[in-house]
């Protein structure tokens, strides 16, 4: 009978222990979450304006995981439609506080937004260049109903039946159609463009003969060239492409002052505080210089940065006015 009393009193003893344990416990973990948040606070948003799995969200991705900025991860979020009009929007209204940032392009600062008249925000006033991940060349792709095997033949016969020679593209305002508009004024030639569901319809119009060439994206256009079923005839920078040495430049196969890069960067709504767009900015450029990140993005075709946020705001701006020019100049109207 004396044993019941001591063992009732180690279990009550066992359990308050126990349960001062878990307190402490959970105590711990609350002030440690607290400490997370003042030190590192909630996850950085890239918003893509594009469906996950396209070449955009791929490189966004790429970068992504990778960062963290004061101890904060970076994730994606996708928020399709309007050619990225959407997404654009939504992070120009975002806090400027540098959690929320956009994938940018040439089509988001100034295609989209000229093509659409856009009032919601403007694409200057309203966004600070943060990071420019990188630029790829387009491929001026034919098929075999093109009887040109160069750009000087390709200009000759079109010269020759102004309107009468076809291009494919994903439609208005995509990076292949306003390539081939550029190329058109340039060369001071007339083209009938033809679109398509995007840059693989196109393909398989072309591998079935039934339209001749494209300007293509260098990630749609590398396998293609690889196993040689289609043929390029020049890429559209200024420099020879790493992926394709042996292809020469447009200006390099005789239409000087023509050059198209597709580029992506990241924008932050413009009263982001510049210490925060630094931090970003660093750590982008940290990413970029990591030899899988590096493999990656190039086997796509890019040609990575390592300018600062002045650089790349600069970059977007000078790029904005060749683009809204041509647009002018080609009368070219979309959806108003």
């Amino acid at each position: 009978m004396t044993l019941r009393p001591k063992l009732y009193t180690l279990l009550i003893c066992g359990a308050l222990a126990s349960a001062l344990s878990i307190g402490a416990q959970a105590q711990a973990q609350k002030d440690g979450a607290a400490a997370a948040g003042m030190s590192g606070g909630p996850t950085i948003r890239i918003v893509v304006g594009a469906p996950p799995g396209g070449a955009n969200d791929t490189v966004a991705r790429i970068v992504a995981q990778h960062m963290q900025v004061d101890g904060r991860s970076v994730i994606i979020e996708n928020k399709n439609g309007a050619a990225s009009m959407i997404a654009a929007q939504y992070v120009a209204r975002s806090r400027p506080d540098g959690g929320t940032l956009l994938l940018g392009s040439q089509t988001t600062i100034a295609v989209a937004p000229t093509l659409q008249n856009v009032t919601s925000f403007d694409p200057l006033r309203d966004f600070t260049g943060v990071a420019l991940i990188g630029a790829a060349p387009q491929v001026l792709l034919a098929g075999p109903k093109l009887k040109a095997n160069s750009v000087p033949e390709l200009i000759a016969q079109a010269k020759a039946a102004p309107g009468d020679i076809d291009f494919c593209s994903g439609g208005i305002g995509t990076s292949p159609y306003m390539a081939a508009v550029l190329f058109a004024q340039t060369a001071g030639i007339k083209l009938h463009s033809i679109p398509f569901a995007g840059e693989q319809a196109c393909i398989t119009e072309m591998l079935a003969g039934r339209l001749p060439f494209m300007f293509a994206n260098a990630p749609t256009a590398l396998p293609y060239i690889q196993d040689k079923r289609l043929r390029a005839l020049a890429v559209t920078s200024a420099q020879r492409a790493p992926f394709a040495p042996q292809l020469p430049t447009t200006a390099e196969a005789g239409l000087k002052d023509y050059e198209v890069s597709t580029w992506l960067g990241l924008l932050a709504p413009a009263a982001t505080p510049a210490d925060m767009v630094d931090k970003i900015n660093a750590e982008v450029r940290r990413v970029l210089r990591l030899p899988d990140v590096r493999e990656k993005l190039e086997a796509q075709g890019y040609v990575l940065s390592d300018d600062t946020p002045a650089q790349f705001t600069q970059y977007y701006k000078t790029d904005r006015e060749k683009w809204v020019a041509v647009i002018e100049k080609a009368g070219i109207k979309g959806a108003q």
